[in-house]
């Protein structure tokens, strides 16, 4: 552990080293790009396999229910709103819609996050009220604005269901359908939705050509501190850092703001302040932020630039950035080569009522 903490050292220095021969007006040069070497970024390869709880591994009976409990509608109230229905694989595994939409229609106050490489978290939500993928399943089914599901009636007919009795079976060998058993087939299948093939993997991976010229300055500027500085909250290796921000949206500035993180731990710094998302599959999740309000990448890029719009609470990370045209661009073409082929899906065929 001490040798390979100091080979993480070792590769920091050596890219703030590269970095800080960029200038401050000027593109990224090509030779500064020959000098990329990828051994200084492992700390940004992906593990191939999500942490699992000791009481839920993951098998591939777990995964199947899961999945058609993913996929089914009949576990809301209206039986029209499925897991799905807010993380949409053909919608990067979100809705594309600035917030979501809940029982019958309701306009809800924060955007579905997608749950692509969720399973890395090692806190969910937005506000963080949820610790794992285990904890959150049930969320929505128990929210009134959400699904609004009658639990006990739903529970009961998923026990007198054979088709479902028979995959309870199979996955968990002698447990009833409960919430228990229900969160944990969630997130067993939530488990597979595993995001780490990008452009940006393959050229750590060793692979030179993965990434464009373009691509490689905006990952220069993004690990830049004096430039993007995108990496401080955005960290290795799944882009984030599992941590609570106040990025300075015009929202926050509303009568009664979103408080985020604030209203689960009330501590000054976190009003308004929300989790940092990944960024991986994010060309895929637009519009972006809690409240939607970037509609594109670059809608994102031009709000850091300013340093946000409200300064009130204010995250410390949060400063106006130097960034010229190019390397606004430039930062676009990364993040877009954080991207992996979609996760091919095969709607699951369910159980008959």
């Amino acid at each position: 552990m001490y040798a390979s903490s100091i080979i993480r050292f070792a590769s920091a220095i050596s890219i703030l080293a590269l970095l800080s021969t960029m200038s401050t007006a000027q593109n990224i040069s090509d030779a500064a790009l020959k000098r990329l070497n990828p051994v200084d970024f492992q700390q940004w390869h992906l593990p191939a396999n999500p942490p699992y709880p000791a009481d839920n591994r993951p098998t591939p009976e777990r995964v199947a229910l899961g999945k058609m409990l993913f996929f089914d509608p009949r576990i809301s109230r209206d039986g029209n709103m499925s897991c799905a229905s807010c993380h949409n694989p053909m919608l990067g595994w979100s809705d594309g819609l600035a917030t979501g939409r809940g029982f019958q229609g309701q306009l809800l106050g924060r955007a579905s996050p997608t749950v692509i490489n969720a399973a890395y978290n090692t806190i969910q939500m937005w506000d963080g009220r949820k610790k794992t993928l285990e904890d959150q399943a049930m969320g929505p089914l128990e929210a009134g604005s959400e699904m609004n599901t009658d639990i006990e009636r739903f529970f009961a007919w998923m026990n007198s269901n054979q088709g479902y009795k028979a995959a309870i079976a199979k996955a968990y060998p002698g447990e009833p359908m409960n919430a228990d058993t229900f969160r944990k087939a969630i997130a067993s299948y939530e488990r597979t939705l595993v995001s780490r093939n990008s452009p940006f993997d393959r050229w750590v991976a060793g692979e030179p050509k993965a990434m464009s010229k373009e691509q490689l300055r905006g990952m220069m500027i993004f690990m830049n501190p004096d430039k993007g500085n995108c990496a401080v909250c955005h960290s290795a290796p799944n882009f984030t850092d599992n941590g609570f921000h106040n990025i300075g949206l015009a929202s926050f500035a509303a009568d009664n703001p979103d408080l985020g993180r604030y209203a689960h731990k009330p501590v000054a710094i976190n009003r308004g302040a929300f989790k940092t998302p990944t960024l991986r599959d994010v060309e895929r999740t637009a519009p972006y932020f809690h409240d939607g309000s970037a509609k594109t990448l670059l809608d994102v890029v031009e709000h850091y630039v300013k340093g946000g719009e409200v300064r009130n609470n204010l995250s410390k990370n949060i400063k106006p950035l130097n960034l010229t045209q190019q390397e606004k661009e430039d930062l676009v073409a990364y993040m877009k080569a954080l991207s992996s082929p979609p996760i091919k899906v095969d709607f699951p065929a369910l159980p008959l009522d």
